[in-house]
């Protein structure tokens, strides 16, 4: 198998399904893995996998899934069992990055200096305006600490990785005959008829007895569990409720302008060009070229010339060392002074030294400072100062309300009218049925909780929002229980009225089937109970107005006589009868609907083979799993 994905490695089709996902590491920080320090969380085959570097994946996961799915995805985490499932899983995901890595390596796949540059340059999140901002990708890199040589390192791991992903999935193909009798199939309609046998009509003849009531109740006694509920009154609090009654001074607003100068004022930006030498590896090395760029320079080579031919930072020696625009603080301390210090256009400065190597740097742009005045922007210092003000209330009120709610337990009423609001209550609830105000994880873990609901004291402030809390106390408390007999006797006597029901009504069925079998004419039973065929031509396979059950069934059978009827119990409890009469086939399908499905069967291939792969590596690796 590894020597087939080796022949495949150029393969192009279907990459998009296993794509570099490179800056969500970057920005919650490479290091965690490009680095191994700390207790293994794993070791694959000899090859660790830090505890450092599983935790920075998990908890990078978690931060995606969360902004994906809300609260939804924290109630999740609420469950120890669940969180621990999620915690393994991506352990898993780590393990079989490293089964891939050690498989690249086995095969001696690599990936040039050229390919990785050429992937980052094509990075959206790197870009501005359709462009690589190499300001841009050299921030993003300095937020985590890491120079360009290290990225880059990272990046070729990735990439090698990413060959034997690549090459599996562009190896897997559909033929078109294939794709084609797919679509044939999906196409195909069916002519039948079918009777629909309400269970009603024989619910007259139903009997149950005690016995069958207290059998059903012992074998089902889960499905009378009530869940636990609460009402609650909550005392809350929002800072937007206390913008209504704010004043503004014209005082206010000009000492708001004065202190957010920086937010009106566009600082001075300077353009420049460099030559990097990354002293790394070898600082007398990089020390030695920089002094050979100085020479060419001074002999009056031109500077972009001299920053294509040596300049270590290729993305930007490819536009002759150009960064584009920056202000002060946005580059290294260094190499920022040293730009800054520059006074003319043209101008070019020493060897300069920066985390990130030695530089030599050529001014080419300056752009001044400029200053939005204060009428333009009087109306946003208005709502600045306005939502200043409402915040520093709130916290105020916040802490009254915190302080007063440990101090008086025992009740919301005096708490609210001390700071000026109302108790508001609910009905009850469950944790499934919750108002929308007390949906929240927070609130209720803290609403159901022991200190609330056996206690009966005042919960802690409880964050709902941005600046928007609650306080809250149970008024009513209704423990999880199981239904006494008596309460769901009613139900379980129509519970099993229904099913013995169905069941008459398919044995019914099922004697009209015997008939049609024998060729005996069903007419006149079906007139007995007023039933009568339902002819229906061209029934699709999917999205059909007919009950699913008798789609599906018809759908089963095949059209030959003995084979083409049968009996089907409905979702309704109903049941139907079903003869297939005809199959209607398609003869031909557009070339553009056989090419898509030759994609979407070729990706699902793919997929199933990237997972066998995955499991077979395991199957064969010697892996050990430490706690987690």
């Amino acid at each position: 198998m590894l020597e087939r994905i080796r022949e495949g490695s150029q393969g192009t089709w279907a990459v998009v399904i296993l794509g570099l996902v490179i800056l969500s590491f970057v920005f919650a920080g490479v290091g965690g893995y490009v680095s191994s320090t700390g207790t293994a969380a794993a070791e694959v085959n000899g090859d660790e996998i830090s505890l450092n570097t599983f935790e920075r994946a998990y908890e990078n996961e978690r931060a995606r899934l969360e902004s994906q799915y809300g609260e939804a995805f924290t109630a999740l985490t609420a469950d120890a069992a669940y969180l621990n499932q999620f915690r393994q899983s991506v352990l898993d995901r780590l393990i079989a990055d490293k089964l891939i890595e050690q498989a690249a390596e086995d095969l001696g796949l690599r990936v040039s200096n050229q390919q990785i540059s050429q992937q980052i340059v094509n990075m959206p999140e790197f870009q501005v305006g359709g462009q690589f901002d190499n300001v841009r990708f050299q921030n993003a890199l300095r937020q985590v600490g890491y120079q360009t040589s290290t990225f880059r390192d990272y990046m070729r791991t990735e990439m090698t990785r990413q060959q034997v992903a690549k090459a599996l999935l562009g190896s897997e193909f559909t033929l078109q005959s294939e794709a084609s009798r797919v679509l044939k199939l999906q196409a195909q309609t069916r002519n039948l008829q079918f009777i629909t046998i309400p269970s009603e009509s024989f619910k007259q003849s139903i009997e149950v007895s005690e016995d069958d009531i207290n059998i059903f109740y012992q074998q089902n006694l889960l499905r009378f569990d009530t869940e636990e509920k609460v009402s609650l009154q909550y005392v809350e609090l929002n800072a937007d409720d206390f913008l209504v009654d704010i004043d503004v001074t014209e005082q206010e607003l000009q000492d708001l302008y004065e202190r957010s100068s920086s937010t009106y004022r566009t600082e001075e930006e300077r353009r420049v060009s460099h030559i990097l030498f990354e002293t790394a590896d070898n600082a007398d090395a990089a020390q030695e070229k920089a002094d050979e760029a100085v020479k060419r320079l001074n002999n009056g080579e031109d500077f972009a010339t001299v920053a294509k031919d040596m300049s270590e930072d290729t993305f930007s020696a490819e536009n002759g060392g150009d960064l584009d625009f920056f202000a002060q603080g946005m580059m290294d301390p260094a190499f920022a002074d040293a730009s800054f210090e520059l006074k003319n256009v043209g101008d070019v400065s020493a060897i300069v030294e920066s985390e990130f190597g030695l530089h030599i740097i050529k001014l080419t742009d300056i752009k001044a400072q400029q200053v939005t005045p204060f009428e333009d922007v009087k109306e946003e210092l208005v709502k600045r100062v306005k939502s200043e003000k409402a915040i520093e209330e709130f916290y105020l009120a916040q802490n009254q309300l915190k302080e007063l709610a440990f101090e008086m337990p025992d009740s919301l009423v005096d708490v609210a009218e001390a700071i000026g609001v109302t108790v508001q209550e609910t009905a009850l609830f469950t944790a499934q049925t919750a108002p929308e105000k007390i949906a929240n994880p927070t609130v209720l873990a803290a609403a159901f909780s022991t200190e609330l609901t056996q206690d009966k004291v005042n919960s802690e402030v409880i964050s709902i929002g941005d600046n928007h809390v609650v306080v809250l106390r149970v008024k009513e408390y209704e423990p999880e229980r199981t239904k006494a007999l008596q309460e769901v006797k009613e139900q379980i006597v129509t519970q099993l009225v229904s099913e013995k029901a169905q069941a008459a009504a398919k044995a019914w069925a099922n004697e009209l089937l015997v008939d049609l079998q024998a060729g005996n004419d069903i007419s006149a039973k079906l007139a007995d109970k007023d039933l009568a065929w339902e002819l229906q031509a061209g029934v699709a396979r999917f999205g059909a107005a007919l009950p699913r059950g008798i789609v599906d069934q018809a759908f089963k059978m095949s059209a030959t006589e003995g084979a083409n009827q049968a009996v089907v119990e409905l979702a309704s409890g109903n049941v139907g009868l079903v003869q297939l009469n005809s199959i209607n086939l398609t003869d031909e399908v557009p070339a553009e609907q056989i090419t898509a499905m030759q994609q979407r069967l070729g990706q699902a291939r793919a997929e199933g083979s990237y997972a066998s792969l995955i499991a077979a590596m395991r199957a064969e690796a010697d892996i050990s799993i430490n706690q987690l």
